[in-house]
């Protein structure tokens, strides 16, 4: 019986611990509603480029996400900078609980001719206070591809130093 007290109380530490995963993959979307970015060719020098997770992820992985798929078209497209005219993000709301919190489950089955029933409480308790980041469903960007120098402009973008710059902090994430 100790053991098992031992091995549940480790396991507890080891869940109450773990770090946050690491968020979705950088990858095509296979369809309009799974995880992955898409673009959509508005004019020929303009698109909408947006990355979905639609269980939800932190919201600035998905705007780097959306970022780096923009830099990428841009630089397949043979353009060297991006300008970006709107964004937007479809956030989701940041509920959590800051205090103890109790939940009851009831059961019952039957198998043969024996049944039987049961009811379990839980309790928790939330260990420290650590800020949530801002959780999203997508996040969208419209972009121009640049001609010309690249403006000193926060909306300008340099297609290659931006992808460079999200590739080596994803990479350093997860």
């Amino acid at each position: 019986m100790i053991r098992i007290l031992s091995f549940a109380a480790a396991a507890f530490a080891l869940v109450a611990c773990a770090s946050t995963p690491a968020g979705p993959p950088y990858t095509a979307a296979a369809s309009a509603s799974s995880a992955g970015y898409s673009e959509t060719q508005i004019e020929s020098n303009r698109y909408f480029v947006t990355y979905r997770a639609p269980s939800g992820a932190e919201a600035a992985r998905l705007e780097d996400y959306a970022l780096l798929r923009a830099a990428e078209l841009t630089l397949q497209n043979g353009r060297e900078w991006f300008w970006v005219d709107r964004r937007s993000l479809d956030q989701q709301s940041a509920a959590r609980s800051t205090g103890p919190s109790l939940g009851v489950g009831i059961g019952g089955g039957s198998y043969g001719r024996s049944s039987g029933a049961s009811v379990g409480v839980g309790f928790n308790i939330p260990l420290g206070n650590q800020p949530q980041a801002p959780r999203a469903r997508g996040a969208t960007y419209e972009i121009r591809f640049g001609e010309g120098p690249k403006p000193d402009d926060a909306n300008a973008y340099d297609a290659r130093s931006t992808s460079q710059a999200i590739r080596a902090r994803i990479s350093t994430i997860g």
